[in-house]
């Protein structure tokens, strides 16, 4: 039985070379792109689908966009987002590829596991410049998180790009952006209560008892009134991580802090209700709201 390709490949190479026969890239591969093909096991992933895209080109180009992300670590993509190539070779790309024509400097390019994908920089101005406003601060934030970008950097690199398109949304990303997001739902719900007028809390807050003992770090937080709000995922269903976080909620309420628990179903389908507690908690606490 013949070991199946690790990776994407292209049909015409294989066929050419003899290390497949036509019946069995049919029979066991998937077509990701013209002449790119997966084995049909293979989870198409962000990342399977960039080394899909570099396949496709040829080489000839510079992955970009969510590809980039990809390839340089970036958690939280959706499987369905489209590979991206930057390329002035290529006039066109296939369903599937987003294909960004600006010319980029050497500098913008670095190599990656044998790929040549755009810099972090680069990386999240492009996709900050182009996706919805929600969309772009979740991709910079893991973008971030992925690489160790800072808001900083990435201000100072599009101050090197004046006159390019969407530079007024950029800003605003980078004005909403935060490196302590670990992942995409803190952002979401660190977005959700900026979007409703509250002050912006601070993102991993480290908490100490009255003896200056390390008690936990919080997804979001306000110092200022002790109101700390924290993001349960689906890991919080675990029974020992439950009993952890019960213990560690008792002690951050017994130093004096009042802690706001948020679920996914909150954000998507009560977040009136979810943005009213807060509210109440941060006014009894002395926030001005």
């Amino acid at each position: 039985m013949t070991e199946p390709l690790p990776g994407p490949f292209r049909r015409s190479d294989v066929l050419k070379n003899g290390l497949l026969c036509r019946y069995q890239v049919d029979r066991d591969y998937v077509r990701l792109y013209p002449d790119t093909y997966v084995h049909k096991d293979i989870e198409v992933n962000a990342t399977v689908r960039a080394q899909a895209v570099w396949c496709w080109s040829g080489g000839r180009g510079t992955l970009a966009g969510w590809s980039a992300a990809a390839v340089l670590g970036a958690k939280w993509i959706d499987d369905s987002e489209p590979g991206g190539l930057s390329s002035v070779c290529h006039r066109r790309t296939p369903a599937g590829i987003e294909l960004f024509r600006e010319r980029l400097a050497d500098a913008d390019r670095q190599q990656r596991r044998s790929l040549t994908v755009t810099t972090p920089e680069r990386t999240a101005f492009d996709l900050g410049r182009r996706l919805p406003l929600d969309r772009a601060v979740e991709a910079v934030d893991a973008i971030y998180q992925a690489t160790g970008l800072t808001r900083e950097q990435l201000s100072k690199y599009a101050d090197g790009q004046p006159g390019a398109r969407g530079l007024v949304q950029l800003r605003e990303v980078i004005e909403l952006s935060d490196e302590g997001a670990e992942s995409v739902w803190e952002t979401r719900t660190r977005m959700a209560i900026i979007a409703d007028g509250f002050p912006r809390p601070d993102s991993q807050v480290h908490v100490y008892d009255a003896d200056g003992r390390f008690i936990g770090r919080a997804d979001l937080g306000w110092r200022k009134w002790r109101v700390l709000v924290e993001y349960d995922g689906d890991d919080h269903f675990n029974y020992e991580q439950r009993n952890r976080d019960v213990e560690r909620w008792n002690a951050l309420e017994a130093a004096g802090w009042r802690v706001i628990r948020v679920k996914k179903r909150q954000l998507m389908y009560g977040r009136a209700l979810l943005m009213r507690q807060i509210s109440q908690i941060l006014r009894e606490a002395g926030a001005p709201v």
